[in-house]
């Protein structure tokens, strides 16, 4: 799908405000409303908007510590990583999982409450995970930057 000036506008918009009524959308996109809802539910259908959500501090739930886990697994059999990524989902501590190029296969994100959250976590889910062949664990001390905006060429 090729995205025009006004599709950024409506993404950059709703990345600020996914609340923001369509009324409020056309208007300040220049567009009637029916004309910016219909943009919408093409940019929806399209995939290019994957959905909405309300973001939450994790400090404010009991989640303040993040820790950044490199995974290494015994192989790149195909089967392996099914095995290992289909298992490490399991968990709702586990944020976000990515398999990697470089010194390690997965880089995974965990958000707990504290160092005795994480050595549970630990020796209930990860050390389990099927196939591991080294876990390494970094602790993050703060958060400079996480951005959920992404910057479109052309807006």
């Amino acid at each position: 799908m090729e995205l025009d000036a006004t599709d950024h506008a409506i993404l950059e918009l709703l990345q600020q405000d996914g609340r923001m009524t369509n009324i409020e959308l056309a208007d300040t996109v220049g567009l009637s409303p029916s004309a910016c809802l219909r943009r919408v539910r093409n940019l929806e259908e399209d995939g290019v908007i994957d959905g909405y959500v309300a973001i939450i501090d994790p400090t404010v739930i009991g989640r303040a510590t993040t820790v950044y886990v490199e995974i290494s697994v015994n192989s790149q059999e195909e089967s392996i990583l099914d095995e290992f990524e289909a298992a490490v989902v399991g968990h709702p501590a586990v944020r976000t999982c990515h398999l990697m190029a470089g010194d390690f296969d997965y880089l995974v994100r965990v958000e707990v409450a504290d160092v005795p959250d994480y050595e549970q976590l630990h020796r209930t889910h990860l050390a389990l995970l099927p196939n591991v062949n080294r876990i390494r664990s970094s602790f993050s001390l703060r958060s400079v930057c996480d951005r959920t905006a992404y910057e479109l060429a052309g807006a």
